[in-house]
């Protein structure tokens, strides 16, 4: 059994560890096969030199966590910890997939140093897809963090300012898209409908910038209806909600495209609320669409679930009960 000293001169140990050492214990549990032993600036690493390697890998990163953002919680600590290579579970494809899905760079650092990355493998090929293609299609159930996942490659792809603007759009199909009888003015009638997608940009955004982008309109929210008529150029563009949409929606939704700009169109055909007569225009683009050079499409199944892990249950339940009629 060897033995690895780590200094920890000049880190602030308070962030480190956390409230009660909540820190410390996760990061125990997390490398069963090593003994931890903090004392004071020092961390006593006992056990095989390949689990040392591994605890060190992961360790620095969390080291640079906490020395450029001042703070660690427990949810960035479950993401930085999850770079970790799975030595116990080699044998089991699905989780040494997903570990490797995890080592790639985050795609935006948050507020306070949250880290936004593709935490699943098909989260990970629709961060790839959109590097080649200019048009990409994320299809797949609630919860497999598709919007959340193409919100982020907006905000980076301003921030490396590959583009000016990003517009993010969803069809207000809940309301047939007559809001009239809303209280409000247009803005307050469609605001609830766009809720998730301003949601997203909180997450990556701090306050005062977003809200800065969104008077300016380097970000702009609307329904969809309201891209009928213009050329999208030099901007990012996310529709929402896919499914939602017709036919002749789509097709004008994706004819609205500039020569530099990228487009991602997130749906779960599962999930269709239109009324019977309308075809859902997300089923025929992916059926007609696919195949066509620089349009991708990827599909997000259960096992990309990352909210609360009774979500995955229940899609499993339903998918069970539709099967069985």
């Amino acid at each position: 059994m060897g033995e690895l000293i780590i200094n920890l001169d000049g880190v602030n140990l308070a962030s480190l560890w956390g409230a009660q050492n909540e820190n410390f214990e996760s990061i125990k549990e997390r490398f069963p096969k090593l003994r931890l032993i903090a004392r004071g600036t020092e961390l006593k690493v006992l056990g095989e030199d390949n689990e040392q390697k591994s605890f060190e890998t992961v360790f620095s990163t969390i080291i640079d966590h906490v020395s450029k953002y001042h703070n660690l919680e427990p949810i960035q600590l479950e993401e930085l910890l999850g770079v970790k290579p799975s030595a116990e579970s080699v044998a089991e494809k699905e989780k040494t997939d997903a570990s490797a899905a995890l080592k790639g760079e985050p795609i935006v650092y948050g507020p306070n140093g949250l880290i936004v990355r593709a935490r699943t493998p098909n989260q990970r090929k629709m961060v790839d897809s959109i590097n080649k293609n200019d048009i990409l299609f994320a299809i797949g159930p609630a919860g497999t963090g598709k919007t959340y996942t193409a919100v982020a490659l907006a905000v980076r792809a301003l921030r490396n300012k590959e583009i000016k603007r990003i517009i993010l759009t969803r069809p207000a199909v809940e309301a047939g898209e007559n809001l009239g009888f809303l209280p409000g003015d247009l803005k307050e009638k469609v605001d609830p409908y766009l809720r998730p997608l301003y949601d997203a940009l909180d997450d990556m955004i701090p306050a005062e910038k977003l809200k800065g982008y969104l008077e300016n309109r380097t970000i702009e929210v609307a329904p969809l209806a309201f891209m009928r008529g213009r050329t999208l150029d030099n901007c990012f563009v996310i529709l929402d909600e896919a499914q939602n949409a017709t036919d002749m929606q789509l097709k004008m939704f994706l004819t609205r495209m500039g020569p530099t700009a990228k487009f991602i169109v997130t749906g779960d055909l599962t999930q269709i609320d239109l009324p019977k007569k309308n075809q859902s225009g997300l089923a025929t683009a992916v059926k007609i669409l696919d195949g066509i050079q620089g349009i991708d499409i990827v599909h997000l199944t259960g096992s990309d679930v990352v909210r609360h892990k009774l979500v995955k249950r229940i899609l499993e339940a339903y998918g069970d009960l539709n099967n069985n009629k």
